[in-house]
Order: C-alpha cells, then sequence, then structure tokens
C-alpha cells in the first residue's frame, strides 16, 4: 500500500447477514474512530429488504441515523453504499470500486483457494468473519489483544476468528500465564443461530439442528478448541470444548473449567481478571463486573468478553471455574472493526 495516502481506506462487504449488518451498524455508531469509509456491499436480497433490514433490528434497535435509497445506492447518513447482488467475486470489478479491503461476512468461504478468488479478482487483502478450514488456509487468524501485534502488513487473507474464540483465548492466555493451564474443558452457551430452524425442519446433517431452536438447548459441535490451540500453540492437546444452543436471540457465555499448574483461590483469580480489563493490552476488550446480571443485560455490548466474578470458583485448590458474557453479534462486530483497522495501517506501513 502506498505510504502517500490522501484519503480514507476504502471497504467492502461481502454478505449482508447478522454479522454484516451488524459491523455496518457498529461502524456508524464509531465512525469517528476509524479512517475508513465503506464504498460497497454485496449481498443477492433485493434493495428493499437490504434498506429495511437496516433500518429496524429486532436485536439492535433502530439504525443510529438516516437510512435511504436511491438507485444502487444504500444512502447511510447521505454516505452512498454501493449495492451489488453477485454470487461470486470473479463477477465484482473490485478495482474499479478502488477497494483496500474486503470484510467477506457472509461465512461462505472457508479455503485458501476461496480466498483467491477474491485476490484474483482484483482484492487487495480480505478479513474472514469466520475461522478458517485449517491454519494453512489463511496467512493469519487474529484475536485482538492476544496476537495482533504479529501482523508484518504483508499478509493478504487475514480471519478475524470466531466469537467464541475473541472470548475464550484471552481469558486462557492470561490465566496460563498467571495460574498456569494444565487442562481445561470450554463450555459454550449460545444464543440460537439462522442455521436452526423456527420449527422442525429437515435442513441439516446435524438431526440435532433440525429441531425447533425456540422449543430446546440443543447440543451441537464446535470448533472452539481447535481454534483456541490456533492462537496459543502451547495448549494444544489440553482443551476440549463442546457447546449448546439455548432459546435466546442474543448473548451468550463461556463456562469453562481450567485445572490449573498452580494453587490459586477465587480471590487471586478475579483480582487477574479485574486488573486485566483496567489497564493493559486487554483494557476495553474485556470487561469485569461482580453485579447480579442476567445475559440480556449484555445486548449490544462491544466487549469481546465479560468476565462474570460472582460466579468464579475454586475447588482443590488447582479446579477453576469462571463464567464470560459475550454479545455474540455485537462484541464480534466490534472485532472486525478493530482489526481492520489495524490491518490496513500496518499494510499502509509495510
Amino acid at each position: 500500500m502506498s505510504q502517500n495516502r490522501s484519503r480514507p481506506y476504502r471497504i467492502a462487504l461481502n454478505g449482508y447477514g447478522r454479522i454484516g449488518r451488524c459491523v455496518l451498524r457498529a461502524f456508524y455508531e464509531r465512525g469517528a474512530a476509524f479512517d475508513f469509509r465503506f464504498v460497497a456491499l454485496n449481498d443477492l436480497a433485493d434493495m428493499a429488504s437490504l434498506e429495511y433490514l437496516t433500518r429496524f433490528d429486532s436485536t439492535h434497535g433502530r439504525f443510529p441515523g438516516e437510512v435511504s435509497v436511491d438507485g444502487d445506492c444504500l444512502h447511510l447518513n447521505g454516505h452512498c453504499v454501493k449495492v451489488l447482488r453477485e454470487s461470486t467475486p470473479e463477477a465484482i470489478d473490485w478495482r474499479e470500486l478502488g477497494v483496500d479491503l474486503v470484510l467477506e461476512c457472509s461465512g461462505a468461504y472457508h479455503t485458501r483457494a476461496d480466498g483467491q478468488r477474491f485476490l484474483d479478482a482484483g482484492v487487495p487483502r480480505v478479513l474472514f468473519s469466520q475461522p478458517m478450514a485449517s491454519e494453512a488456509d489463511v496467512d493469519a487468524t487474529l484475536v485482538l489483544g492476544v496476537n495482533h501485534q504479529r501482523l508484518t502488513g504483508r499478509e493478504r487473507l487475514v480471519s478475524n476468528a470466531s466469537c467464541t474464540t475473541n472470548c475464550g483465548v484471552p481469558l486462557l492466555k492470561l490465566l496460563d500465564e498467571v495460574v498456569g493451564i494444565e487442562f481445561a474443558s470450554i463450555t459454550t452457551i449460545h444464543s440460537a443461530m439462522n442455521d436452526q430452524p423456527v420449527i422442525d425442519a429437515y435442513h441439516h446433517d446435524d438431526l440435532r439442528r433440525t429441531r425447533s431452536a425456540f422449543q430446546s438447548v440443543i447440543p451441537v459441535s464446535t470448533g472452539l478448541a481447535r481454534g483456541i490451540e490456533r492462537l496459543l500453540p502451547e495448549l494444544s492437546g489440553r482443551i476440549q470444548a463442546k457447546a449448546v444452543r439455548v432459546p435466546t436471540v442474543n448473548v451468550s457465555c463461556l463456562d469453562i473449567t481450567i485445572q490449573t499448574a498452580r494453587d490459586t483461590d477465587a480471590q487471586t483469580v478475579n483480582r487477574v481478571l479485574r486488573e486485566a480489563a483496567e489497564a493493559g493490552p486487554l483494557a476495553g476488550l474485556i470487561a469485569y463486573t461482580e453485579l447480579p446480571h442476567a445475559s440480556c443485560d449484555f445486548n449490544h455490548d462491544p466487549h469481546s468478553a465479560i468476565v462474570d466474578g460472582s460466579l468464579t470458583r475454586v475447588s482443590g485448590p488447582r479446579l477453576v471455574n469462571l463464567l464470560a458474557w459475550f454479545d455474540n453479534e455485537w462484541g464480534f462486530a466490534n472485532r472486525m472493526l478493530d482489526v481492520a483497522d489495524h490491518y490496513l495501517r500496518t499494510a499502509h506501513r509495510a
């Protein structure tokens, strides 16, 4: 990227579902913090639906500004975001759009070959909103506050990991440094998602996901352990994870049990987590509370993790259990913006 930049970075969204819409909405809530603007979005939905779902959101409320449509422009606070409706990245002239970065939020692309399709079509760099199929399928997988400093600026395909990874990895890294982690078991308690039916339906190889999202707690598969090991290879072979979906529309939590290498107690664990939330590289990314919260209290919360210190337990004295809340939509969308900003600035300096 040129060292003499006289314009804001130009960003495009590919996919305008839950995460794509949250990313764009979060940008307009925090836009002054970023030296970039959104110039295009690609989604197959019709214009009326795109406008309506931008203007109104059942989980996050009304769009914080003006929304209108004119031709192929979705106008947000007077800015035109050009709307494209192409089913493949090759069908778009990304060079003509002059984009510096595409945020891939469709969730449809998982391999290096998939990413190469964007690069071959003229996209200089891609940030994926999902973990890739393997570590080799991406130049870097980033969790802000943990390993973002390793970015060199030469990477072209980068993953923002997952919402659960962004929640769990900072906490595990911190506790491993302080008390040591011998083994850990994590249960994700996750809100319903759009790959589940409202009523029973034939639609998924995982038979549990054919069941109604709002009538059951439903165990589902998870790649969380694999994702953690990619970011914290020193914990490889020592992490197990499972997940259940629960009948809520948003906000999830991680129930984390750790066998520590050294004796500890709940007060020590909470002090470490509270201090990390107040100062240091994780300040602003994680938060700490001891209030008697319920999940809905964290709707629209931008943190990657909010540790509930009132629920920290230590047995043995080397068996630690803690709970961390996270808004699985809004927190992750905000990290997409933060990582995009860091990615572009690093590339500019390279």
